[in-house]
């Protein structure tokens, strides 16, 4: 008997602790809770809105035509059929999907789409066995993979390298987790604990020593820990980064894989772009959580020589087709660029782990950058058609989409879209940090949100037209007097740098007068040496803080490595990288820009999205520049972002 009730007490213990939601991460900096953000600003809530109403929607009747809801009642038994799909990691289309729509509800309250992500979750369950494996095209017909690369398999997790299995379960974990702190229900946690205790049981050393192929399982257990306190997935986790590279557990994959070398061992960003970002967060993971110096060097370095020779001016990263991979040292072709939208998701969410774990704004840069260019490029204005390949040029021919030089409606592989379903709706989560001492303001949004310093909560809200305008409104609300530092990121463009390191630069490096106010009152901007304008004082209600970037339109020179981009220029505003569209000008392939070239800042409407446009006349020709991430909304046409220059 008194075995029984310790049993009990243990269950209901390990209860308490997943639905506390306790925080088992030890970054010295922390994420603000995304339930405790709620964003109203005129540009991400219309996207969030959007994926939401539109996206969503569309993105699950894509799946239930082509079999994805099918494939769980096939594999569960309650309907007979085969695998159908082309894609062995096909089920992560709902995962993501989920994910999504759990995080859009935080923002966007909505009782019937819950109840139908319930539904979905329900087929779900059914294709999971008994034991808690859940891979359908697995458990229909192991013998006829989908697709030509995925080997037969005679059982489980034999053939690794390319069955995504364990892809398949990071991000269920990710997408049970999401659901999980949106909702407050079990229903999809559960269904991710049992798939994660099999792996458990069944990985490890003394047990199977094999990677996942495709990375993901490492981050998805590491937030299943997050949740739960349960320490087997943490370890696990770090399993898998340990035995990467590894000959004596398993023979190696490939650069491809990032399996060539041990992961501490790395010191160049090679192979498949999405593979490696996501490792390299998982990475960041167990360098902050295990204090491990190893992780934290190779991690650093990968950051290094990502930023400094492999990246776009749009963020994007990857830019070759073939292997979808990182091309060498400065090799960032613009016809022929990759960047996957994928890895460009992969990007932010490594360099927000960074962020938490150095505090320096130098992250945020990057994350800045690739969110208002070369991720929400992904999607078109009206929210159903996708880029999978992101390029910086369109002749108007090369079929650089999957077979296509526009946005299509949906892929085979439609990882990209559903990732940015998965994505967008979590911006909310990226505004705000907080550690004992300070709050962070890291992107400049409208929102409220609440954020607790030590015992006291304390109520901070933005009002601003950023992106399109430079002035931040800062309200401080704390419940009582409370001395604490507001840090403040002071984006790169402001200060003369496009990038932090040497990639890009403005050919006009000057700063702009930053102007900062303090309850009316002009301060002196003192920028610490992580790029934040750093306020310390004991902050009471009503406190007000004002920034003002002032914008103009910036001409960026690439370094000179990159030999795709020698003698030519490409042009910001704010946060925004702007190209040229067949649509608006003449002879896009003769555009030269002069040295002395003038601009004017005009409002435009890209259909229905309102941006602000650079214009300018040279040589009786007029020259129309709008915000990259909206071309190829009028239809197929040629696109540049770089331009030669005359001196």
């Amino acid at each position: 008997m008194n075995g029984v009730i310790i049993i009990l007490i243990y269950i209901f213990l390990m209860l308490c602790d997943v639905t506390s939601g306790k925080n088992y991460l030890r970054y010295p900096i922390s994420k603000v809770d995304i339930k405790n953000v709620k964003i109203n600003d005129n540009f991400w809530f219309p996207k969030i809105k959007k994926i939401q109403e539109i996206t969503i929607p569309y993105a699950f009747e894509k799946c239930e035509k082509e079999g994805r809801m099918d494939n769980f009642l096939v594999a569960g038994g309650v309907k007979k059929g085969k695998y159908r799909g082309k894609m062995p990691f096909d089920d992560t289309d709902l995962y993501k999907i989920i994910e999504g729509a759990s995080y859009s509800l935080i923002t966007l309250p909505d009782a019937k789409l819950e109840a139908y992500l319930d539904s979905v979750i329900d087929i779900i369950k059914v294709g999971q066995e008994s034991d808690g494996y859940i891979t359908t095209w697995f458990t229909i017909d192991r013998k006829n993979p989908p697709a030509w690369w995925v080997k037969p398999s005679k059982k489980r997790w034999e053939n690794l390298v390319s069955s995504h299995e364990l892809y398949n379960s990071g991000h269920l974990f990710h997408a049970a987790v999401a659901h999980y702190l949106s909702t407050g229900k079990r229903n999809f946690l559960d269904i991710a604990i049992k798939n994660a205790d099999l792996l458990v049981k069944n990985f490890g050393q003394d047990k199977l020593s094999v990677p996942p192929g495709h990375q993901i399982v490492e981050s998805g257990l590491i937030r299943l820990y997050e949740v739960t306190g349960n320490r087997n997935y943490l370890e696990l986790a770090k399993f898998f980064l340990d035995i990467r590279g590894d000959s004596t557990t398993h023979k190696l994959y490939g650069e491809y894989s990032q399996d060539h070398k041990p992961v501490t061992r790395q010191t160049e960003a090679v192979g498949h772009a999405v593979r490696a970002v996501y490792m390299y967060a998982a990475m960041t993971d167990i360098a902050a959580i295990f204090e491990d110096t190893a992780y934290l060097n190779a991690v650093s370095r990968l950051w290094e020589n990502v930023v400094n020779k492999k990246m776009y001016i749009t963020g994007g990263i990857g830019s070759r087709h073939e292997g979808e991979a990182f091309g060498k040292n400065y090799e960032l072709p613009n016809l022929t660029a990759y960047c996957e939208t994928c890895a460009s998701i992969g990007n932010v969410l490594w360099n927000h782990k960074m962020f938490l774990l150095f505090g320096d704004s130098k992250y945020y840069d990057i994350i800045e950058r690739t969110l208002y260019n070369g991720i929400i490029s992904g999607i078109s204005i009206d929210g159903t058609k996708f880029f999978y390949p992101n390029p910086l040029e369109s002749d108007g021919k090369y079929a650089f989409n999957q077979g296509t030089c526009t946005r299509k409606p949906w892929f085979d592989c439609s990882c990209c879209p559903t990732n940015l379903i998965r994505f967008i709706p979590y911006i909310p989560g990226l505004i705000y940090a907080n550690d004992k001492n300070s709050i962070y303001v890291n992107l400049f949004i409208s929102s409220k949100a609440e954020i607790l310093i030590g015992d006291t909560k304390v109520i901070v809200e933005q009002e601003t037209d950023y992106p399109w305008d430079g002035h931040i409104r800062i309200f401080v609300n704390p419940e009582k007097s409370k001395k604490f530092s507001l840090k403040l990121r002071i984006p790169g463009w402001t200060q003369g740098r496009p990038v932090p390191g040497d990639l890009y630069c403005y050919k006009d490096a000057e700063k702009v007068k930053i102007i900062l106010k303090i309850n009316k009152k002009k301060k002196k901007l003192k920028i610490n040496n992580k790029g934040y304008a750093e306020i310390i004082k004991r902050w009471k209600k009503g406190d007000k803080v004002e920034l003002i970037f002032p914008m103009k339109v910036r001409m960026v020179i690439a370094n000179k490595n990159v030999i795709e981009d020698r003698n030519k220029v490409a042009f910001e505003y704010g946060p925004f990288v702007y190209c040229a569209e067949e649509v608006d000008n003449k002879n896009i392939s003769d555009i030269t820009i002069p040295n002395n070239i003038e601009f004017n800042i005009k409002g435009m409407k890209i259909l229905s999205e309102k941006v602000l446009a650079i214009e300018s006349t040279f040589n009786n020709e007029s020259l129309i520049l709008i915000p990259y991430y909206v071309w190829s909304n009028r239809g197929i046409g040629k696109m540049k972002v770089w331009f030669p220059i005359v001196n």
